[in-house]
């Protein structure tokens, strides 16, 4: 018996400093705001929300929108490559980066392309290409058939639409949220290593995930609201989004997938391929979830050709 007592308090203890080891509280938006704003950053109003967002460039707009768990951050690169020709839009989702919540805790895609459509017009920007990774890019092609005549032409990077099979295949932070017990621990006990783990799964190459970028990704999680909010959009009441509305698009649309991807499975672009009337297909070998992070010169030429050959 006390074999066995001395086993349970050594394992008590051990779950006790997990806890207080990975405890990490909210970072304020003031000091998020002071370390991770730009020169051109600004915020904008939106349904009660202080929206932020990039404007960099000149030339025919750009409108950028990132995945689940990042910022407009993911798009530092593309912007650098791109302002030249190009005024390139990006700015934080609603339960993401310096912008926060929903104030109506609705994660919804037709919310999301609302709040979008909603940006769009706070911003004057009547007409523009727009792009998306992840499940910025199932807000953007749901925007494209919602709002087609604002749409010139349309950019997804592994982009989410596609019914995914089989919960165990997941990533782990989506099945941790799933969980009630865990997504309440969540909201407080914050493992850096969970964010390590995810990071070194959407790259091809993990030897590119740096300290800094997972620096990043850490602390605008836990940006006040953050951590509650994903765990409401992870849990959001599934929509019927069926991807056949894909049919309904007309513009140019080009499709980037890394064919390493092990979030959403590089067979999927065929899937938008075989929908979109009007594509383009470009795979890139050894590369990840992440293309326009990962080898971000070459996907922003190929995004250069593909806007400048419409636009002629």
């Amino acid at each position: 018996m006390k074999v066995i007592k001395y086993i349970l308090l050594i394992i008590g203890l051990l779950l006790v400093s997990a806890v207080v080891f990975n405890y990490h509280p909210d970072i304020s938006l003031e000091r998020l705001t002071e370390k991770y704003t730009y020169a051109d950053s600004d915020f904008v109003e939106i349904e009660g929300m202080p929206v932020h967002y990039r404007k960099t460039g000149q030339g025919p707009v750009l409108l950028l929108l990132h995945g689940t768990g990042a910022s407009l951050h993911t798009w530092e690169d593309w912007t650098r490559e791109l302002q030249d020709s190009f005024t390139v839009f990006s700015l934080d989702l609603p339960a993401f980066g310096l912008t926060g919540p929903f104030t109506d805790r609705d994660y919804s895609i037709m919310h999301y392309a609302r709040f979008v459509d909603a940006f769009a017009e706070a911003l004057g920007l009547e007409q523009f290409a727009l792009g998306g990774n992840s499940l910025g890019g199932l807000i953007a092609w749901v925007y494209t058939a919602e709002y087609p005549s604002k749409v010139d032409k349309l950019i997804l990077l592994d982009a989410a639409g596609f019914p995914r099979i089989g919960e165990e295949k997941s990533p782990l932070a989506f099945r941790l949220a799933k969980n009630k017990v865990l997504a309440a621990i969540m909201k407080k006990v914050t493992p850096k290593a969970l964010f390590k783990k995810s990071l070194n799964e959407v790259y091809g190459d993990p030897a590119k995930v740096d300290t800094k970028l997972l620096q990043r990704y850490f602390e605008l999680f836990r940006r006040p609201g953050n951590r509650q909010a994903y765990v409401d959009r992870i849990n959001q009441k599934e929509e019927r989004i069926d991807p056949e509305r894909l049919k309904e698009i007309s513009q140019p649309t080009l499709i980037l997938w890394g064919e390493t991807d092990r979030w959403i499975p590089v067979e999927n672009a065929e899937k938008f391929a075989d929908r979109l009337q009007n594509h383009t297909l470009v795979r890139y070998p050894g590369v990840g979830h992440l293309p326009m992070e990962e080898i971000p010169v070459q996907t922003a030429k190929d995004v250069r050709f593909f806007l400048e050959q419409s636009w002629e």
